[in-house]
């Protein structure tokens, strides 16, 4: 199981935008977790009196999840989505929620991937979607 500290060492998003408290890695399958915990920069004002996760954050929180899998791909590179397809939202997210993501890579080709993905809430299906990303060379700054 990676911890934070150590998906850091692959993804390149760090706080307040990294959304993976921990991975497992189980081949081509990988099972994440991230903990709303109510005091995050997108629950703000969405919504005042009654936060809820946007659609958008749940489809981050996947493609995170998911980019852990590509994890020795990903050095030296930079993976930015390049599609997302079927995204459905099913039931809500809110603060005390433990999302747990599950992810399977699909297709590979060069530096193209597609992952299937799904987030769940105590077994209750909250988002899925298939999800494309592209890995670009890290430039020097």
């Amino acid at each position: 199981m990676m911890n934070r500290d150590e998906i850091k060492t692959f993804l390149p998003h760090r706080e307040p935008m990294l959304l993976v408290d921990d991975v497992d890695l189980q081949g081509e399958i990988g099972i994440a977790h991230y903990h709303v915990r109510g005091d995050e920069y997108f629950l703000q004002g969405h919504y005042p009196g009654y936060p809820v996760v946007p659609g958008v954050i749940l489809c981050e929180i996947m493609a995170q999840s998911s980019c852990v899998l590509l994890k020795e791909d990903l050095v030296g590179k930079t993976p930015f989505y390049s599609g997302i397809d079927e995204a459905r939202f099913k039931r809500q997210v809110r603060p005390g929620d433990t999302i747990e993501v599950t992810a399977k890579i699909t297709y590979r080709r060069a530096t193209t991937y597609i992952v299937e993905a799904k987030c769940s809430v105590e077994g209750q299906l909250c988002a899925k979607g298939k999800l494309m990303f592209t890995l670009v060379p890290k430039k020097e700054e």
